[in-house]
């Protein structure tokens, strides 16, 4: 379960990929949950891509009943 967590942690940027300006800690806290920050130095919206879960991948790979 530690390593989960560690690999979690590094998908989260420690500073804003446009300007370089460094997040703080309760920003990363907020980007890891929300998966959406608005940097307030240059206000770019970082949004991270969230892959999809077991359970997302068997109900969009069942048939929509609509043909």
């Amino acid at each position: 379960m530690e390593k989960k967590v560690r690999d979690k942690e590094k998908k989260i940027p420690d500073s804003c990929p446009h300007c370089g300006h460094k997040l703080s800690p309760w920003q990363q806290v907020l980007l890891s949950v929300d998966r959406v920050l608005t940097c307030k130095n240059c206000w770019y919206r970082i949004i991270l891509s969230v892959p999809p879960t077991e359970d997302q991948t068997e109900i969009d790979s069942e048939p929509s009943g609509k043909e």
